[in-house]
């Protein structure tokens, strides 16, 4: 049986699981790759830190240059996080002659270029499956399962901690801070939520899914975002009497070679699969001109979820080159294609006003957004409170545009108290 040895970055919650998964199924790894996967070097912060796992201490150092001059060692498995740290050691990994697995979505998703071009120049494999779905192989998907498609959609719920708290004030009525407090509790969202909540984790995801599946580099800054802090337990409310439920979701799409790229939290019809991923688990449908629809689902992220997509990509390497020498990877970017401006996107609304309960606001109201081209639905009056009554308007698809204008319009009535609520509705046609 041939032996590789690997260096692992970091072992935090993933390079402990990663450490545990190749111990636990070293055979079936064997079997399936053809190596005898060693562990050789740990790069930690701290050698002496208990970390709850047993690992022999000669393996650790604080020092990467014992890795990057260790001939023997074929494979960097870098699990540090985002950091700028992070892209230097994969980089000096790569112009080490060394392949570089990773789970960094922040360093891909900004850097992405950067370390494709180094990984070809240098005639090394750079594999990064669980950097967006963790336990869900949606980049090998995309690279090779579906090649034979042109994308059209994608669309996904790829963050568990915020389809947890989104799940917690569905089900059980709880508000925003009391799901995310319990979210923490359990492991699922950081002591700084903000990556989570604010939605920065699901913008590197989907730069990093839209850059595959529509051929073309694409930058998180150019991304619309909005996080789910606003989402309140009235907006869940109203949602399932119009037969909705509220997700976080990452939305790509091409049209006419022009993308459509945002996040933000979304009503989705309650009879589509996407609605019913609850609790920490994440999905990803796709929609391609071959395929059809398709969905992925599987636990978006811990230990071993992510970790099985860590080595799986070691395997790949192990797999795809047996001399481990002369590949060249492809990116897959075909060209540049315009994104569109967010004023520019269409999308079906969900927007709440509080105003004063006279006679004529109504009629007011829904003439600004007739003057503004947009179209309503339905419009909801709900049970007065002292001198105010809330209006809730559905809207047919309408330019982010026209809605922005109309909202500005409305914000100049004498009668309107606040502008309670804004959210975008999918119903996936």
């Amino acid at each position: 049986m041939k032996k590789i040895k690997i260096a692992i970055l970091g072992l935090g919650n993933v390079g402990r699981g990663v450490w545990n998964i190749l111990h636990t199924n070293g055979n079936e790894i064997m079997k399936r790759s053809g190596y005898e996967i060693e562990v050789a070097k740990i790069l930690v912060r701290d050698i002496n830190k208990d970390r709850g796992i047993v690992v022999p201490k000669e393996l650790m150092t604080d020092d990467i240059e014992e890795i990057l001059n260790d001939e023997d060692i074929k494979i960097v498995v870098e699990l540090i996080g985002g950091s700028l740290e992070a892209k230097d050691y994969m980089l000096r990994s790569m112009k080490a002659k060394k392949h570089v697995v990773t789970a960094n979505k922040f360093v891909l998703a900004n850097w992405g270029e950067e370390l494709f071009s180094t990984a070809e120049n240098e005639e090394v494999m750079f594999y990064y499956e669980a950097s967006v779905g963790g336990g869900i192989p949606i980049i090998r998907e995309i690279n090779e399962s579906l090649t034979a498609n042109k994308i059209q959609q994608i669309t996904g719920i790829v963050n568990g901690t915020t389809n947890y708290i989104l799940s917690k004030m569905t089900l059980e009525g709880m508000d925003f801070e009391t799901a995310l407090k319990e979210a923490q509790e359990k492991g699922y969202a950081e002591e700084d939520p903000t990556a989570d909540v604010e939605g920065y984790d699901v913008v590197y995801k989907l730069a990093i899914m839209s850059s595959l599946a529509f051929g073309t580099k694409v930058h998180p800054d150019n991304i619309y975002r909005e996080g789910i802090k606003n989402v309140t337990s009235i907006d869940i409310e109203y949602a399932k009497k119009f037969g909705y439920v509220i997700k976080l979701l990452a939305i790509g799409k091409e049209e006419n070679n022009k993308l459509e790229l945002r996040v933000h939290p979304t009503l989705v019809p309650a009879t589509h699969p996407i609605a019913n991923v609850n609790d920490s688990f994440n999905a990803i449908f796709i929609k391609g001109n071959a395929v059809g629809d398709l969905m992925l689902y599987g636990r978006g992220a811990g230990d071993l979820p992510t970790g099985s997509a860590v080595v799986g990509d070691i395997i790949s390497i192990l797999r795809n080159n047996e001399n481990m020498v002369n590949f060249k990877p492809s990116k897959n970017y075909l060209g540049l294609k315009q994104i569109k401006n967010p004023e520019e996107n269409e999308s079906e609304f969900y927007i709440r006003l509080n105003v004063r309960d006279k006679v004529g606001v109504l009629g007011h109201i829904a003439s600004i957004f007739g003057k503004n081209n947009v179209s309503v639905v339905s419009v909801t009056q709900d049970v007065k409170h002292e001198d105010f009554v809330s209006l809730v308007f559905t809207t047919h698809k309408s330019l982010e545009k026209n809605i922005s204008n109309s909202i500005e319009e409305i914000k100049e009535c004498e009668n309107l108290n606040k502008v309670e609520s804004i959210l975008r509705i999918e119903n996936f046609n």
